[in-house]
């Protein structure tokens, strides 16, 4: 018995897109499949930019999705926020999900186009160092390496202006009646966190009566999930580097696997780790 080839057209697909908008001119995926341009003719090279420019999108969207959980929980819409944190964490899975990708080539396939990276390397992605002053590890240090570009510089100069993501939680928590020090309340919000007994005392107050505290104890459960993919995310950073190259350094003049490692002991959220410790 023969049946004739599936036509969608039979069923209202539209299939002719002279003058219209299609799938590929919204996405404006032309510009996007276009700009890998490896300068080798190494072929794990694709495989590299591709993993790396894909990180670069979630990023891209993790920063809009962060903007708007700090702009909610500022205004206390704790629903929206704990829904876009929520995302974020997703996020997060994502770029772990990519390591295993490139954890796939062996260091033989990376040394036939590493030179051809020059000074490059992913210690100087932006949206990454914005991602990390706008939850709160604001080093200034971090800054120089975008010193050639005025536009991202200014980008991130400002972020440190703002209160932290978390800057912004404990203010939560004084205005749900956790009194906390005018230290914590009105620091210079471009300084790094240092930790504080009074803010752990007040995370512990939340953690031991989470029924009275329920916003808040679901707001710490957030960061929580959120620095626990971060987290992930360094570490699964750290193997594959060591995994392709070693303790090589990198290709940005970095320690590589060292200046990783000493990136592992950073903690986002102290007071919300430590506080477990209490309970």
């Amino acid at each position: 018995m023969t049946t004739s080839p599936y036509d969608p057209a039979r069923e209202g697909a539209q299939m002719a897109f002279d003058g219209r908008m299609s799938y590929g001119d919204y996405l404006k995926l032309d510009a996007i499949l276009t700009a890998q341009a490896p300068l080798s003719d190494a072929h794990d090279e694709l495989l590299f930019i591709v993993q790396h420019q894909t990180s670069e999108l979630w990023m891209r969207l993790a920063i809009h999705e962060l903007n708007s959980a700090r702009t909610a929980m500022a205004g206390g819409d704790f629903a929206h926020a704990f829904k876009t944190l929520a995302r974020v964490a997703r996020i997060f899975e994502q770029l772990n999900g990519a390591w295993d990708v490139l954890r796939t080539m062996t260091p033989a396939d990376y040394t036939r186009f590493r030179d051809a990276l020059g000074q490059s390397s992913g210690f100087q992605s932006w949206q990454y160092r914005l991602i990390e002053f706008m939850v709160g590890n604001r080093n200034h240090a971090m800054i120089r390496p975008h010193a050639h570009r005025p536009d991202i510089l200014a980008l991130l100069e400002a972020e440190l202006k703002r209160p932290s993501l978390y800057d912004v939680a404990l203010r939560a928590l004084h205005d749900a009646g956790l009194t906390l020090p005018d230290e914590v309340l009105n620091r210079d919000p471009a300084q790094a966190w240092q930790p504080n007994d009074a803010v752990k005392a007040a995370w512990a107050a939340v953690y031991r009566a989470p029924e009275t505290y329920w916003s808040l104890y679901d707001l710490a459960e957030k960061l929580v999930d959120f620095e626990d993919y971060f987290r992930r995310w360094r570490f699964n950073h750290v193997t594959t580097v060591e995994r392709v190259i070693g303790f090589k350094r990198g290709t940005g003049g970095t320690g590589g696997v060292s200046y990783l490692r000493r990136m592992l002991e950073v903690e986002l959220f102290p007071e919300l780790w430590h506080v477990r410790t209490d309970l």
